[in-house]
């Protein structure tokens, strides 16, 4: 199997795991695999740019496109899913720690008495 069809195999299983966002335990797996898949990915373009293959005039070249469209796609979701739970784990946060001191936050110095005497 040559290069181009590697990248194509590769692209192909990436936008395929995809397809699903996991929640909770499994989603650091998932984004494990992502991150062999894009490597693995990112390998064979190298050696495609090295060995000065050009796929403007493969047959497979569009459907490449077609997925490399779909994985930023999909990529972005992914992305925007993870940073909207980083907000909220963020924002809980705030509120335990607001629930278990409230008075951290208050900045307010009434009711202290200085003795300007000497």
């Amino acid at each position: 199997m040559g290069p181009v069809e590697r990248l194509l195999s590769t692209s192909a299983k990436l936008y395929e795991h995809l397809s699903t966002i996991p929640n909770g335990d499994d989603r650091e797996e998932f984004i494990e695999k992502i991150d062999a898949l894009l490597d693995e990915r990112g390998a064979i373009i190298e050696e495609l740019k090295q060995s000065g293959k050009s796929l403007d005039g493969h047959q497979l070249n569009k459907h490449l496109q077609e997925l490399d469209r779909g994985i930023q796609e999909r990529l972005q979701k992914v992305m925007t899913e993870i940073k909207t739970d980083m907000k909220t784990l963020q924002q809980s946060k705030k509120t335990e720690q607001q629930y278990l001191n409230p008075y951290s936050s208050v900045r307010v110095m009434d009711g202290m008495y200085y003795d300007g005497k000497k």
